[in-house]
């Protein structure tokens, strides 16, 4: 059983985990725009060093080897300061990748956490959703969904995004960790 790390005493990095739909590339960006940090997808990242979409690693390398590149990506980018990260759904599925993504200095892992069937929806709504096969097998999302959500909730903080807008979402993500930030400092 993994036990759950503590919340860091300073914090330079802000990783955010949840589902597909969940915001993370959306919230990452407006976090790194009011904090005046960087941003980064570790999918793009990962497509980029790759000079291949996922999908075409999946089908080329398989998932074992995706998800040793995505484990390599997420700790390569981890080194930087001033950042926030947002990563893959299944990121979390890699027991090395959630240690690291827990232990590493500095770092605040943030749950962005709503409703299955809202996360869906605003994956429904996006460009290219329907050519998006993974959507249509609700019961194969649901079934993921209900895997790595207790890995999800490990995370140093969980913010619940289901009736939040982004803007919404970041100034909570904000607030809660100078809350945070504070109370350390005080005790």
């Amino acid at each position: 059983m993994e036990q759950k790390t503590q919340f860091p005493t300073r914090i330079s990095r802000l990783v955010l985990i949840g589902f597909m739909g969940a915001g993370k590339s959306t919230v990452g960006r407006l976090l790194a725009q009011q904090l005046q940090w960087q941003f980064f997808d570790a999918d793009t990242v990962l497509e980029e060093r790759a000079k291949a979409t996922i999908a075409e690693i999946f089908v080329q390398q398989g998932e074992p080897a995706f998800r040793q590149l995505e484990a390599e990506t997420i700790g390569d980018l981890l080194t930087q300061q001033h950042l926030v990260l947002a990563v893959g759904g299944g990121a979390v599925e890699t027991e090395s990748t959630r240690t690291t993504l827990l232990c590493a200095p500095e770092t605040c892992v943030v749950f962005l956490e709503a409703p299955l069937e809202i996360m869906i929806a605003r994956c429904e709504q996006q460009p290219g959703a329907a050519i998006r096969p993974v959507l249509q097998d609700r019961e194969r999302l649901q079934s993921r969904f209900d895997v790595r959500l207790p890995h999800y909730r490990k995370a140093h903080l969980v913010i619940e995004t289901a009736t939040l807008s982004p803007a919404d979402t970041a100034r909570k993500i904000i607030e809660a960790v100078s809350t945070f930030m504070k109370e350390k400092t005080l005790a």
